[in-house]
């Protein structure tokens, strides 16, 4: 089962001008239904508990992630759902694969599982979360997709990890589709693509296309390694779009961006697809050409419907 991604919306964000917190909800779904109408066929929330370090301050607004998919699966018809990516620290993988097949049942079969190795230590500081050492994190995230796969297809759902055990978990009702499509999140070479060969129907990593390339040909080998169809594997990346009906539009939706958000715009301009929809089409068919199926993206004003429909068209005719 391929993570079915190809053009995915990710809303790292759900601070919106002049929007109260009584009216978010009623925004959010005005955004994820015109992503649909648009074309996006996958949705995104992050999995953090605070605003994270390079998309704004601490204290800046952040719902919960399965919450609000699981909301959002009630208002829309086709996009898929998931969290880009969930914390293997903040839950017991078991219930983590319940909440989705939960998530997977209110929304007729569109639930993605996201899994990843967590990464934001203050956060776990807050919250009272251990923050364990990168390797056991890792250990934890290898124990989750296996409970998590044998959650999804098993009757009873039966292993016993390193940090984690299930031992006779009943998950019903099952997932819609008979199992539940699994994506991992990072760019690690020597972990978490491995993990990906060995478990997973997905990966998102970073860069730019001479990075994604280098990324894919790793996985490859991976999958050669665990004896896995590399094909079995949807391929994506996470990045920023900016798209307007000219260069110089789309430019401006950014002027004041990496400054707001403490960054360096040297750095963030390699992550950046922006232009014009031509530009931006030849963007996307080098992410393609350096071996990626799909594209997940986040943009400066998802709140604005045009923008949004503009965006979804554009990356619609570049995938064909």
């Amino acid at each position: 089962m391929r993570a079915p991604v190809r053009i995915g919306l990710q809303l790292p964000r759900f601070d919106y001008p002049g929007v109260a917190p009584e009216h978010l909800f009623e925004r959010l779904v005005e955004i994820a239904t015109t992503a649909e109408e648009a074309g996006f066929d996958s949705l995104f929330v992050m999995d953090h508990l605070h605003q994270i370090p390079g998309v704004g301050e601490p204290q800046e607004w952040m719902l919960e992630g399965n919450t609000v998919l699981a909301a959002l699966a009630a208002r829309t018809r086709h996009v898929q759902l998931g969290l880009m990516v969930g914390a293997v620290t903040y839950r017991n993988p078991a219930l983590h694969a319940k909440i989705t097949t939960t998530l997977d049942v209110i929304s007729g079969g569109r639930a993605i599982h996201s899994l990843g190795a967590a990464w934001l230590e203050d956060e776990h500081r807050a919250y009272g979360y251990p923050f364990p050492p990168l390797g056991e994190r890792f250990e934890r995230l290898e124990d989750a997709l296996r409970i998590s796969r044998a959650m999804f297809t098993q009757e009873t759902a039966t292993h016993e990890g390193t940090h984690f055990r299930a031992d006779g978990a009943m998950n019903n009702p099952r997932p819609v589709r008979g199992d539940i499509p699994i994506l991992v999140g990072g760019s690690g070479e020597r972990k978490t693509l491995r993990l990906v060969a060995r478990y997973a129907d997905g990966c998102n990593v970073f860069g730019d296309a001479e990075r994604v390339r280098h990324l894919m040909g790793v996985l490859d080998r991976h999958c050669e390694d665990a004896g896995r169809d590399p094909a079995e594997i949807a391929r994506t990346k996470l990045g920023t779009l900016s798209v307007a009906p000219t260069h110089e539009q789309a430019e401006r939706r950014l002027e004041n961006w990496p400054a707001r958000l403490k960054l360096d715009p040297e750095r963030l301009r390699g992550t950046l697809i922006v232009g014009d929809p031509d530009e931006v089409g030849e963007q996307v068919r080098s992410f393609v050409d350096a071996g990626l199926d799909g594209l997940v993206v986040n943009m400066p004003s998802p709140y604005d419907p045009d923008a949004l429909a503009l965006a979804g068209e554009t990356l619609s005719r570049a995938f064909g």
